[in-house]
């Protein structure tokens, strides 16, 4: 098989903003890669096709991953998710803390 002549291209933060952006971005990039494949490889079977998906699937993701807006988003879920826990782990052990001195509210 002859090397293709396609090299990938990354994502740019306002194709990771929102699920139809990261499809469109997605389907781009493989039509472009299935295109410049055509030449030596041709009709590419259902298969390829799918591998091809597959991995600019995963190299999408991996941007969304690594983007800073990812990061923030994260850190309010687990804001939420362990203040949860925290609420729950409280309402458990308060009136013990409370008799070793923890008061209820700060001054």
């Amino acid at each position: 098989m002859v090397a293709e002549k396609w090299s990938p291209q990354p994502y740019s933060y306002e194709e990771l903003l929102s699920l139809d952006r990261l499809k469109r971005a997605v389907m781009s990039r493989v039509l472009d890669r299935v295109e410049s494949m055509m030449g030596e490889e041709f009709p590419l079977s259902p298969e390829r096709i799918a591998g091809l998906l597959n991995d600019e699937w995963q190299r999408a993701k991996e941007a969304v991953r690594s983007s800073p807006a990812a990061r923030e988003a994260f850190r309010g879920y687990l804001e939420g998710a362990i203040s949860d826990q925290l609420d729950g782990l409280i309402k458990t052990d308060k009136d013990e803390l409370k008799a070793m001195g923890v008061a209820e509210k700060s001054l």
